[in-house]
């Protein structure tokens, strides 16, 4: 006797096998799609960001190397140099992190994430290295035109392949943090921007420690920069010492907090 064959299932089991098949993604397969979908985000809008990027470092290099002269100590350009390059890849990076994550919760593109089987700090690394992909030209510009112009020898240590990328996320989370917590993005616009300022102000960034007061000194031991420049001028310049292992212990552990705390911060399904 012929069976009746079973009804197909309705549209809401299937979304709940399509749903439960997805969260068997691995995280690479997650972060690949997101990473893929952040490009494409800004596949016409890539050439206004690589221009901005190179030119702040570009215009302190000018203004710090006129103003220390030719005949300044060594060290006084190798700070110059270095702290631009962090400039180019943690502060720009932590810049357009703030910005791009306030305009994701204005326009609801996070509550969209949210319903997604990803996990958060995915979003927060994907967005991070499409920016740090697109923030490549300006390192190399600011790089190799800060050598030029300040008259510094390159010593590149095979490290350098760490500490770059450990440099650029030591503080993503932070501004990913800022623009979630920001009521907008003109405010999270203002606060990365004071961020920026202060880090740079305090510690020996783009001024050698010895030339700075006393208080500048100790504030620079809890400043993220002072370990990114740091880590910078060993793996760019030399030599390399102990004081590495040092910083690269401080940027991993400013990333690692960053990402929990703005992982805490964005609202999102219960996994």
């Amino acid at each position: 006797m012929p069976t009746t064959p079973p009804l197909p299932p309705d549209d809401r089991v299937r979304k709940s096998e399509a749903a439960r098949s997805a969260r068997k993604q691995p995280p690479w397969s997650q972060f690949a799609d997101l990473f893929h979908i952040e490009l494409l985000n800004w596949r016409w809008g890539w050439r206004p960001l690589v221009l901005t990027g190179m030119l702040l470092p570009v215009i302190l290099i000018v203004l710090l190397g006129y103003v220390t002269g030719t005949d300044a100590e060594t060290s006084r350009h190798a700070h110059i140099l270095t702290g631009n390059v962090t400039v180019a890849l943690m502060f720009t990076n932590m810049r357009r992190m703030s910005t791009r994550f306030a305009w994701m919760r204005e326009a609801g593109t996070l509550d969209y994430y949210a319903t997604l089987p990803v996990h958060r700090y995915l979003v927060v690394v994907a967005v991070l290295c499409a920016f740090f992909l697109l923030s490549l030209p300006a390192l190399l510009v600011t790089l190799l035109f800060g050598a030029f112009f300040l008259d510094v020898a390159l010593r590149m240590h095979p490290w350098i392949f760490l500490v770059v990328p450990l440099t650029a996320l030591s503080l993503a989370g932070l501004g990913a943090y800022v623009g979630v917590a920001a009521r907008t993005s003109e405010e999270a616009q203002t606060y990365s921007q004071a961020l920026l300022f202060l880090f740079l102000a305090l510690g020996p960034v783009l001024i050698p420690s010895e030339s700075l007061p006393f208080f500048m000194r100790v504030a620079g031991w809890f400043n993220p920069a002072t370990y990114g420049a740091s880590a910078l001028r060993h793996v760019l310049l030399g030599p390399i010492d102990t004081r590495l292992w040092v910083d690269i212990a401080g940027l991993t552990g400013l990333a690692v907090i960053s990402l929990y705390l703005v992982d805490r911060k964005m609202a999102w399904r219960h996994q």
